[in-house]
């Protein structure tokens, strides 16, 4: 009996690290502007800014990403209109009416400064996206040719839409919200529409410092950017960033009233406050270009966003990826609290 109770006692002992809550602790990456997750197949594909190339990192858990498998998978010629500034990448799939699927990525990129901003889209046959050849599909945007970044597309109810930040004009000092639909992935189908400006007292902290405006920039730049669409149930939102990304970046929501048009602003309400600010308490300043995602066990529900270590670090490559869950009030809307403290928490379930 006293050698079975060992027995037992040492195989207790040797399971314990297996049957333990594996945990993590944010940031997943110690560097990874506007971070972008798109969960297929039970594979997580991720991307974000790298300024010079596109990036992509495939893992089974999202809590693991530090050491996911990660491949370039385009770099730009020199010279064209899409070299440099390679902004905020987003890898979709979607399938044809044929029933073919592919893969697209969507980017924002310049030929040499932020004023020449525009979207463009690559494509991949590849059953896989680590596989297979990129290709450039071209620019993606409105007959007016505006100034435009962070683009992020859906399908709802079988048709394409895009969304994205605009100047109204050829300027900056202002950037708003604005959709589309789409003929495909990379065609808009129509003008686009402004659903969204900074038009809140919380999203108008935009001052630049001085050593920008001494280069041709306005005093202060107002900031609506990065949008994501969010689908739980029968509703629809779209989460996005306000205020300068080097103050006080935050994040804010509209809601979709699935009645009318998409594309007609009046069908869309804006929150009157900030959905998710920062937690200088927890160490997380400026969080913003938030995506979401379910756990592989689709239990819960999980949101991404950068966020920098000081209030001092602006809007470089100290930006880093968190992840957290999060819940649902009772009428329908996301409930985000606020950015987690850099402590253990269990990994999303497997």
């Amino acid at each position: 009996m006293k050698y079975l109770f060992c027995l037992v006692l040492l195989l207790s002992l040797s399971l314990a690290p297996l049957l333990a809550q594996r945990t993590f602790t944010n940031p997943i990456k110690s560097s990874g502007p506007d971070p972008w997750v798109l969960q297929k197949d039970g594979w997580y594909y991720y991307m974000n800014t790298t300024g010079r190339n596109l990036t992509l990192w495939k893992t089974r858990n999202m809590a693991d990403l530090a050491t996911a498998e990660s491949k370039v998978i385009y770099t730009p010629p020199a010279g064209q209109p899409y070299s440099k500034d390679l902004w905020a990448p987003e890898i979709h799939y979607f399938t044809d009416n044929g029933g073919t699927g592919r893969w697209y990525v969507y980017f924002s990129a310049d030929s040499l400064n932020n004023l020449s901003h525009r979207v463009w889209v690559i494509e991949n046959p590849s059953p896989d996206p680590m596989l297979g050849e990129w290709t450039l599909k071209g620019k993606i945007g409105d007959a007016a040719n505006h100034w435009e970044i962070d683009m992020s597309v859906m399908e709802y109810n079988g048709q394409l839409y895009a969304a994205w930040s605009g100047w109204e004009g050829p300027t900056n000092g202002r950037q708003d919200i604005y959709i589309a639909k789409l003929k495909n992935p990379w065609t808009l189908d129509g003008d686009r529409v402004k659903i969204s400006q900074p038009d809140q007292p919380w999203e108008q902290h935009g001052a630049t410092p001085v050593e920008w405006q001494k280069n041709g920039e306005p005093p202060a730049v107002y900031v609506n950017e990065g949008p994501e669409f969010l689908r739980h149930d029968n509703k629809l939102f779209i989460v996005y960033s306000a205020n300068a990304c080097w103050l006080d970046y935050c994040m804010g929501m509209l809601t979709y009233s699935c009645t009318g048009s998409l594309t007609e602003p009046t069908n869309s309400t804006k929150i009157r406050q900030p959905l998710f600010v920062q937690a200088p308490e927890n160490g997380v300043w400026a969080p913003g270009h938030g995506g979401f995602f379910r756990s592989a066990d689709q239990k819960q529900d999980w949101m991404i966003y950068h966020a920098n270590p000081s209030a001092t670090d602006g809007c470089g490559n100290k930006r880093a990826p968190h992840i957290q869950p999060f819940t649902w009030n009772p009428d329908g809307t996301p409930n985000f609290g606020k950015p987690m403290a850099k402590t253990p928490m269990p990994v999303p379930g497997e």
